[in-house]
């Protein structure tokens, strides 16, 4: 499987952002509108439509599902516990932190998607589905909560308002209760969410400071040693200590090898955080999918 090629749709958008924000007529002004649009109308589509149009067999996927949220748990926890490690306390600004803490546990759900399918087929997408759905809500409350307390937001307001955990909670219910999508509305939401993602890479390229790296090497190194290095690690025990089958350990493996979510950089600009730092972790972490992805897959899993 070429990991590069599958990652290059992604990265070629963020680089396009960036040059079309820096050297064309398309400036920050417009961006900003860009973000907008996209956190609080597209990605919300997308998210919903993503969790609705694959029934979730819960009771036959126990297991699988314990085991996507244990990894997602064990993320965030890793994620929080980074400026309380020995020595990187006093490297480590607080308000950073709460905005990029995300990219640690957070994943690319496209890029999910079209792994599961190559490596399992039908039956890898439905797991990964499952995944999805379950590990959403996890994901997006642990990116939520550091940022509201950094920002003395409460909490509960700020999920309440939060248009991705809305959209999710919603996406649950109605797959669970068996409400489907009319086919007829299937297509226009296919192409909302294929444009959420295109816009939502491009505005993460225009809103790119690299020396915003160079300034938090510390954070930046442990939260992407999280997402790339650790959290295969857990899956690899996860899948072993719960028994999975072979197909629900390998798409639990190419899972916890997948690049950060993209709509991290808007939720952190939409949220008043440094977004521009969250798009360089973002850009760094599609590159670096292509080294974690064959870890997992092939080291790990045996493929």
């Amino acid at each position: 499987m070429n990991f590069a090629q599958l990652l290059f749709p992604d990265f070629s958008l963020i680089v396009l952002g960036f040059l079309a924000c820096r050297y064309t007529m398309l400036d920050r002004p417009l961006w900003e509108q860009v973000e907008t649009l996209v956190y609080y109308f597209l990605f919300p589509v997308l998210l919903f439509h993503s969790i609705v149009k694959t029934p979730l067999d819960l009771g036959a996927a126990s297991s699988l599902i314990a085991a996507g949220v244990l990894l997602g748990l064990t993320g965030i926890g890793l994620a929080y516990a980074v400026p309380y490690l020995p020595g990187l306390s006093r490297h480590i600004d607080a308000r950073e932190h709460a905005g990029a803490a995300q990219v640690a546990f957070r994943f690319n759900s496209y890029i999910a998607l079209a792994l599961a399918e190559r490596l399992e087929g039908a039956r890898g997408l439905q797991l990964i589905a499952i995944l999805i759905g379950i590990c959403v809500p996890v994901v997006n409350v642990g990116a939520v909560w550091p940022m509201a307390r950094q920002g003395n937001t409460a909490f509960l307001s700020a999920l309440m308002r939060n248009p991705l955990i809305i959209a999710t909670a919603a996406g649950l219910a109605a797959n669970l209760l068996g409400v489907r999508i009319p086919a007829w509305m299937d297509p226009a939401l296919t192409r909302l969410g294929a444009a959420s993602l295109a816009l939502g890479l491009l505005a993460a390229g225009a809103g790119m400071r690299f020396e915003s790296l160079a300034a938090a090497k510390a954070l930046s190194a442990s939260l992407l040693v999280i997402r790339h290095l650790l959290l295969p690690l857990v899956a690899w025990t996860l899948a072993r200590w719960l028994r999975l089958d072979p197909g629900q350990t390998i798409v639990l493996l190419a899972f916890s090898g997948l690049p950060t979510a993209s709509s991290a950089y808007v939720l952190a600009s939409r949220m008043g955080y440094h977004g521009a730092y969250v798009a360089a972790l973002v850009t760094v972490s599609t590159v670096l999918g292509v080294l974690s992805l064959p870890f997992a897959i092939g080291v790990l899993g045996g493929r």
